[in-house]
């Protein structure tokens, strides 16, 4: 919505017979920011951030809209639907795919704010993530990640003999050696519910082993051969964590007190360990085959479609400003260590480098950035993102499977069979 200044009348009939139009800037534009940082905390620094960029651009006001995330989704298909989507969005990949598939993404205004801010600014790995299925755009500005892998304590590993491990083979015998089912102590707290947690874990090490759900031609490729070997592996790993369906509280709990040594989890688990007292004793292992692969989720701020050319234009500004590097480091330190920062620039400001929670990890957090290229997620193949992925993931096929044959004790075989059949299908609905 667009609002004018008032003027006196003598200065706006002065304006008309100089030049017949208003001055650019003499524009008030209003734009709405939907975020999930509905903290108190979070909400503060967001407002700071706003009020700071205000200041530099007075004629645009940012008005907050935070919205619990359990209820984002289906918040921003309800304002797509009465045309009140708001002009800049915080959005996971993941969901970002969906967004572009529904055309709710301005791609130009996206591309453009990218290339001011500089691709080569960006840490390798980051943009592959957010291309769009096509390669030729983004579906969002990237602006912090998290990453999920395998996390220890290395002085439990130390304490029962165990080399820190480095592959598949190495975490099978280190989880097996260290579970005491008898004590209720297992080797590795790992997600088997049906929940995204388990389908984002399991995909890990699927594409550590070369296995996708689509090829590049875009054919389904569930019930591969890779993809059997990478799910035979997930069961036989499950043998030595809490029985039951384990999410993400079972699982951050049993790391947490002492339940298990070793746990599947996100960067969300460092904030956690520092309170805890000990984040020197914090190890990660990233699950590896064929090749290294994190799981990594990107947060963009995305530029939605069907705003006015002034909206549009005070939206970019906006993303543009908070990418700055300052700013952006604001915005990861609302969770130190747990997200992370995703241009070169953040790293290197004086506030990152000297939060007390980033500089008690050490080496840990540039350990985990150095990550970024190894980012692997199901869908993404080569260059080319499948939006149709976006719908695997909301089906829960694919950790419905893993449900089965870790707590359910299913054969494997027939249920990638049956994931494959029910992935076909759901592809000829969309």
């Amino acid at each position: 919505m667009k609002t004018y200044q008032p003027m006196l009348l003598a200065a706006l009939i002065a304006a008309a017979l100089l030049s017949g139009c208003r001055q650019d800037d003499d524009k008030q534009v209003t734009i709405e920011f939907m975020h999930s940082s509905v903290e108190q905390e979070r909400q503060a620094v967001i407002t700071h951030l706003i009020e700071r960029f205000s200041k530099e651009n007075p004629h645009i006001v940012v008005k907050q809209v935070p919205v619990e995330e359990d209820a984002y989704n289906t918040k921003v298909i309800t304002l797509a639907r009465s045309g009140a989507l708001p002009e800049v969005i915080e959005v996971s990949h993941d969901y970002a795919k969906v967004m572009d598939k529904e055309q709710l993404i301005d791609r130009e205004a996206i591309k453009q704010v990218v290339s001011s801010v500089g691709e080569a600014s960006f840490y390798d790995g980051i943009l592959r993530v957010v291309r769009t299925e096509d390669a030729s755009a983004y579906t969002g500005v990237p602006i912090g990640a998290w990453l999920g892998g395998v996390w220890y304590r290395k002085s439990a590993l130390q304490k029962a003999g165990v080399s820190e491990p480095k592959n598949w083979t190495e975490l099978l015998d280190a989880a097996r050696t260290m579970t005491r089912a008898a004590d209720k102590k297992y080797g590795i707290a790992l997600p088997t519910a049906e929940s995204v947690m388990t389908e984002q874990t399991f995909s890990q090490f699927a594409l550590s082993n070369g296995a996708n759900v689509f090829d590049e031609a875009g054919n389904v490729t569930v019930n591969s051969a890779a993809m059997l070997e990478s799910l035979n592996y997930y069961q036989q790993l499950a043998r030595y964590t809490m029985p039951g369906s384990n999410d993400v509280m079972e699982i951050k709990d049993a790391f947490m007190n002492g339940t298990a040594p070793m746990a599947v989890y996100s960067t969300y688990i460092l904030p956690a360990f520092y309170k805890d007292g000990t984040p020197q004793d914090l190890g990660f292992m990233v699950p590896t085959e064929k090749s290294p692969a994190v799981y990594g989720m990107i947060t963009s701020l995305t530029i939605t479609s069907g705003q006015s050319k002034d909206e549009t234009e005070a939206a970019q500004k906006f993303v543009g400003f908070l990418e700055q590097a300052h700013n952006s480091a604001d915005w990861v330190l609302m969770s130190p260590g747990a997200a992370l920062p995703v241009t070169k620039a953040v790293a290197q400001t004086e506030s990152y480098r000297d939060n007390p929670v980033i500089k008690a990890f050490g080496t840990l957090p540039a350990e985990l950035i150095a990550q970024f290229p190894n980012v692997q997620v199901f869908g993404s193949v080569g260059e080319k993102n499948f939006t149709r992925m976006g719908d695997i993931t909301g089906s829960a096929i694919l950790s419905e499977m893993v449900n089965q044959v870790t707590v359910g004790k299913q054969a494997t075989a027939p249920a990638l069979d049956n994931s494959q059949a029910r992935i076909n299908e759901l592809m000829k609905q969309h």
